[in-house]
């Protein structure tokens, strides 16, 4: 089986085009999937101009049709910004348009009609000035999916975290470090690894506050809320830890390879190590959804866009990934 899979376009002002174009140059994303692309075929042509390469377009009109070729990138166009739309700036076209492939493509996928969406970066403040009021990939997923229980992964080299908040003041954060939020997020955790191929996951959980607040003396929330949610975890079968200091959690994880997931109270927390240990090839994935999504870790990179620079790694690892827990969702396909 070679899943279908979905690669939004993102903001077009940004590299979005051209790490997808630098991605779907290697040979082995086919050999194992069938890629299309939701967005606008001429923003893709302009990005090989700019990439170079023997590689070419075309329009398709179901992802069905998509992705049997090796050297033809499919589109399933949507027609919806001008072939002059400038690079490096914010612009709501493109942030309206960048929406407008999410939307298509999660149609698709709600259908099993694709099997894992793969998101080029968008830029938040075009998106905003577009009419389309979300902080950013995750919550627009949510809602498409009708989705409110869910969480960001990132996989960057031999570490993985999954958070139990993200884009929320860290004052705030900690007010929703909750016994029931954390155990879901260990659940989640621990399906998303089963589906990545690890077959009995080992699980730390980060503490909040230093020395995960030592019994008290320096905040209650891990005695009080993370350490109840451990324990149900271990409880339900689960190979659990924690809660475990943060300043040596990720030591554990990534380089004695002790755990193989470290779940994280707040954005910084994660995303810190994550980008520190492997920032060119970081993945990010949203868990609790009804489909597979997978993402690049970084930006739109407007300071670099258009000149055919921009690394693609973080996008080959995200299509590869996706592949992946596609094979295993749709195995029985």
């Amino acid at each position: 089986m070679k899943p279908i899979l979905g690669i939004t376009m993102g903001d077009a002002a940004g590299i979005g085009p051209e790490i997808i174009v630098k991605a779907l140059a290697a040979k082995e994303i086919y050999e194992i999937a069938r890629p299309v692309v939701f967005g606008d075929k001429k923003i893709m042509e302009r990005a090989i101009g700019i990439v170079g390469g023997d590689l070419k377009c075309r329009t398709v009109q179901e992802p069905s049709l998509a992705g049997k070729t090796y050297g033809t990138i499919d589109v399933v166009d949507l027609d919806n910004l001008p072939l002059d739309l400038p690079f490096a700036q914010v612009d709501g076209r493109a942030g309206k348009a960048a929406y407008e492939y999410i939307e298509k493509a999660v149609g698709y996928a709600l259908k099993a009609e694709i099997h894992a969406i793969v998101t080029a970066p968008l830029n938040k403040e075009a998106l905003n000035l577009g009419g389309c009021h979300y902080p950013g990939h995750t919550e627009i997923l949510g809602a498409l999916s009708g989705q409110k229980d869910y969480s960001m992964m990132l996989v960057g080299g031999a570490l993985k975290v999954i958070h139990v908040t993200t884009h929320v003041p860290l004052r705030k954060a900690c007010d929703l470090v909750k016994k029931d939020r954390v155990l879901r997020v260990i659940r989640l955790a621990n399906d998303t690894l089963k589906m990545m191929g690890i077959e009995k996951p080992r699980i730390a959980v980060a503490g909040l506050n230093p020395h995960s607040g030592e019994h008290g003396l320096f905040g209650t929330e891990d005695e009080l809320e993370i350490t109840p949610a451990v324990d149900e975890a271990k409880a339900m079968g689960m190979d659990v830890t924690g809660p475990v200091p943060p300043d040596t959690v990720f030591y554990q994880a990534a380089i004695r390879e002790k755990f193989d997931i470290v779940v994280v109270m707040y954005h910084d927390q994660g995303h810190i190590p994550i980008k520190v240990l492997g920032f060119e090839t970081g993945v990010n994935v949203t868990v609790g959804l009804p489909f597979i999504r997978t993402s690049v870790d970084h930006g739109t990179a407007f300071d670099i866009a258009g000149k055919g620079i921009a690394d693609g790694k973080s996008m080959t690892e995200s299509l590869l990934l996706g592949a992946k827990m596609a094979k295993v969702k749709f195995a029985d396909l």
